[in-house]
């Protein structure tokens, strides 16, 4: 037996009508009988061609608002049967059952009107039934039947018909299977997270998770790991959603770095201040905000001019023109922001391999959105740390308290913490990151990489005393111990932001007492692994 079969029948439902008209007009063409559903098959006749609805063929029309259509054995036995099965066959027979060869449905618009925001009884109205069971069905029988869910692949069809004069082969209505399932599956996904949604179901028995295929890798985040990105449908602004001027094609270890840039970037307000994040290896090298965008710039990369070559550079304002050229002064991989004039366009132009991203808003730091992490044999679900402290919320410690200078640089380091991978520790002055301390196994050993790097830089620059002079730090947990603060202290630090809640904190207040500093304690943590 051929693993090729024609297509002489097909069924086409669609809430997209995205490519319809074309599509029908090719299959026609090609003498494929078409059957249609409600405003799919109005569509078709408008067009001029000749359609046959599945209620004349059903013997029943549709009703309950078009909630019973296609749930008929005329419809599922069209789909369902198998040609080379004697008993299907005579069923076919003496029920009048027409076989289906290809079916054509895209689901109600479910994703869209949840991200408009739509009420329970729309949400509701938009779950479809009749599609996902037909597309499980024609998917189940890819022995015989094509089934397309994606407009993507309308063209594809069409090539394979030609390929094979009308007919297809087993392998293509393989693929058309997989996608298929993957859509049903995307879209319960997509149902039953809405749903332990509304019904504020923190931990639902299960659980799906679901994407769409934004773009295959090169590799991973090494060159013998393979690798794809997936988009969540959630439309967060963000590297996701970004369009792409310029530049190679993104890898993985750009879209994940980039991603961390323009989260920590969007902490800052646009129409507040301009702010510049710099990241290498999803770690911030370098944070700072100005009155202008190349300011900020300047500020961050005289954080660590060395970790910032060859990094990823956030902006939360649109990119300008003065800022595109201090960028373009050294290597940099990837810039994203909110927009960019023509002007640095064409600067950025010269540069073919700098990626540019812009996208047309920042994501919302305080928006509560799923985050996922896998783990061997599962996977962890957590809500995205929105966490905001504000000046209200602090509760000074020490003796000494900040002073209002002080304070705007504490609230600053914090806001960076939260974006260094734990243990975290951030020295900042003069609105701009001037040490940061990374991913160590100690709150000390952060500490001291963190001073270690304001002294060079210091030294870089041509200074006489460490950036850390003078500087608040933060720390992404609490101090178990007074030594990482004597480490901040002996670095130059003045004035610490921390969480507080250690069983030694009457030691560690002591400790910041006796070395003059001023202390606020959070009694929030930001740890991030």
């Amino acid at each position: 037996m051929t693993d090729l079969h024609p297509v002489r029948r097909a069924l086409l439902s669609v809430s997209d009508k995205t490519g319809l008209i074309e599509l029908g007009k090719s299959l026609a063409q090609r003498g494929v009988e078409l059957l249609s559903t409600g405003g799919t098959a109005k569509a078709l006749r408008d067009a001029g061609l000749e359609v046959k609805d599945v209620s004349d063929v059903t013997g029943f029309p549709e009703m309950m608002d078009g909630r019973v259509k296609t749930l008929h054995p005329m419809v599922h036995g069209g789909l369902l049967a198998l040609r080379d099965n004697d008993a299907h066959v005579a069923a076919m027979n003496e029920h009048g059952i027409g076989a289906i060869d290809l079916l054509v449905v895209n689901l109600y618009p479910f994703e869209a009107a949840l991200a408009r925001g739509a009420d329970y009884d729309e949400m509701i109205e938009n779950i479809d039934i009749g599609g996902p069971a037909m597309i499980r069905a024609a998917s189940k029988n890819h022995l015989f039947v094509n089934v397309v869910t994606d407009v993507e692949d309308y063209d594809t069809l069409l090539a394979e018909l030609d390929a094979n004069e009308g007919q297809t082969s087993y392998v293509f209505r393989q693929r058309l299977a997989q996608t298929a399932y993957a859509r049903t599956a995307a879209y319960d996904a997509a149902v039953s997270n809405w749903m332990a949604g509304a019904l504020e179901l923190e931990a639902p028995r299960r659980r799906a998770f679901a994407g769409e295929l934004k773009q295959t890798l090169r590799y991973g985040e090494n060159s013998h790991q393979t690798a794809a990105f997936y988009t969540d449908g959630s439309n967060r602004p963000g590297v996701a959603t970004a369009v792409q001027l310029q530049g190679k094609e993104l890898s993985y270890n750009n879209i994940n770095d980039t991603d961390a840039a323009y989260e920590l970037v969007a902490e800052f307000d646009p129409s507040e201040t301009a702010a510049v994040a710099i990241i290498k290896h999803a770690n911030p090298c370098g944070v700072a905000r100005g009155a202008t965008l190349v300011e900020a710039y300047q500020k961050a990369f005289d954080c660590d001019r060395t970790s910032a070559f060859g990094g990823i550079v956030a902006l939360n304002q649109p990119l300008d023109a003065e800022t595109a050229a201090k960028i373009t002064e050294i290597f940099t991989e990837v810039v994203i922001a909110p927009g960019a004039s023509e002007e640095a366009k064409e600067i950025f132009a010269a540069k073919k391999n700098l990626r540019l991203l812009l996208t047309d808003a920042l994501p919302d730091p305080r928006k509560a959105i799923t985050a996922y992490k896998q783990v061997a044999g599962g996977m962890l679900v957590q809500d995205k740390d929105v966490g905001y402290i504000g000046m209200e919320d602090l509760k000074v410690v020490t003796e000494k308290a900040p002073t209002d200078e002080q304070m705007q640089d504490l609230l600053f380091a914090w806001k960076v913490a939260k974006h260094v991978k734990s243990n975290a520790i951030v020295y900042v002055k003069g609105d701009a990151t001037v040490g940061v301390g990374a991913g160590q196994m100690s709150r000390l050993d952060s500490a001291n990489v963190a001073a270690a790097k304001a002294q060079r830089m210091a030294d870089e620059l041509g200074l006489d005393e460490s950036l850390a002079k003078g500087s608040a730090v933060a720390s992404d947990a609490f101090f178990p111990f007074p030594d990482g603060l004597l480490e901040a202290a002996a670095a130059g630090a003045t004035c610490v932001i921390q969480p507080g809640g250690s069983m030694r904190d009457d030691e560690v207040i002591k400790a910041a007492n006796e070395a003059g500093l001023a202390m606020v304690f959070t009694g929030m943590r930001h740890f991030r692994h």
